[in-house]
This record gives structure tokens, sequence and C-alpha cells, in this order.
């Protein structure tokens, strides 16, 4: 399987768990034809034909009214998340099972950056810190451009947007545009019980010394 199937799967693996979120189901909708279109083109650049850009848009305006409308009900049947102190929540995997700490260091090793599903059910990556350890910042995945969902580039140490070329360093600051602004942050804990838990960055933005724009 080649790297960018890869990420699909993992991108896409969330979407049963975000109902209520119609912009993260359409956002992984784009970045799965995007990535496909890329075989063809600029590797940062995907070229969608003026044809299937329209359709695309007509085809995320539509999910995005149908599922806004089945949430109520989906919500019902659905038991509430898991959740923390201070607003927080426990991250879940692509299963919908709590990310526990412990399990997650078994196969995550230092400068890891997988996704989790995080706050608002925003695709969202832990960061693994080079002596082994889950950091207590967390970086939300989805980009500041057009809302598409970025893909962590190891070899690069970069994450990298393949909808426009928009770029962040390892800390989800951005580093080339179109993108306006830095990745989201989350802070990220461990609870007691050993959960991974994230929950809302309201201090300074570490990464550039200004208020977060998302709080």
């Amino acid at each position: 399987m080649t790297t960018q199937a890869a990420n699909v799967l993992a991108v896409t693996s969330f979407g049963p768990f975000a109902l209520g979120n119609a912009a993260f189901w359409i956002h992984t909708r784009i970045y799965s034809l995007t990535v496909m279109a890329q075989a063809s083109g600029n590797p940062d650049v995907p070229d969608l034909g003026r044809r299937q850009f329209m359709n695309l848009l007509t085809f995320g305006a539509a999910t995005g009214t149908a599922v806004g409308a089945l949430y109520p009900i989906v919500k019902y049947f659905l038991p509430p998340s898991s959740g923390s102190a201070g607003g927080g929540i426990t991250a879940k995997d692509e299963l919908g099972n709590d990310v526990t700490a412990t399990s997650y260091l078994e196969t995550h090793g230092a400068g890891d950056r997988s996704l989790v599903q995080g706050l608002k059910g925003d695709p969202t990556y832990l960061v693994v810190t080079d002596d082994g350890a889950i950091d207590n910042y967390a970086v939300n995945a989805v980009c500041t451009h057009l809302g598409c969902v970025v893909p962590w580039n190891a070899s690069e140490s970069k994450f990298k947007c393949p909808c426009h070329g928009s770029q962040y360093d390892a800390a989800g600051k951005v580093v080339r545009g179109p993108a306006p602004l830095s990745l989201a942050l989350a802070k990220a804990d461990v609870s007691d019980d050993d959960k991974v838990t994230l929950s809302p960055w309201t201090e300074t933005d570490f990464r550039t010394g200004d208020s977060p724009w998302w709080a």
C-alpha cells in the first residue's frame, strides 16, 4: 500500500465517529479525491478539472445538508462521549475506542504524529516526544485555508496539504501559504486511568507568541 493510500484510509476511517460534524466528513471526501488526483499532476497541488471541482462542491453541499438533518436523530441513539475535566474529551481511535497512553506508545515511536478523533470530532494528531512520551499538545489536522485534512509527511518532518500546497512545520506552524494561519492546537494529557485526553488550548500559542486564533 502506498503512503498516500494509507493516509486516505487513516483519515476516512474516522468518518463514522463524526456524524455530527458535517465539515469533517466533507473534508475527508475532498482529501480522498484530491490525493487520487495527485497521480497526474503536481504532488503539492492536484489538478482538478472544472467539471470535477463543480461536482465536488455539489456533493459537499448535499452531503452537509443530509448529515446535518440526520444528526439529531443519530445523536439520540449514540451514548455520550467520555469526557474529562475542563471541557475536554477522551481521544478515540479509528474504531471509536478510548486511546490509552500505554497501548498507544507501544505502536507509536518517538517523533510520531498519528490521527485520533479530537475535539468536536476533528481529526487531530497526537505528538510523541523524542523521549517516547505523549506531548502536552496535539495538532488539529484541518487546514486553515479551505479545510482539507492535512497529512503528516514523516520524511520531510512537516504537514503538507494536498489540496493547495500549504505546509506546516512539525508543530503545525504555517511555513508556506496559501494557508493564512497555523493549525489549531489542543491540550493533550494522560488521565489517572491511562486515557489520553484532549481539551481546548486557550493559552498563548507557543509557536507564534500570539493569542490562539481558534479560542
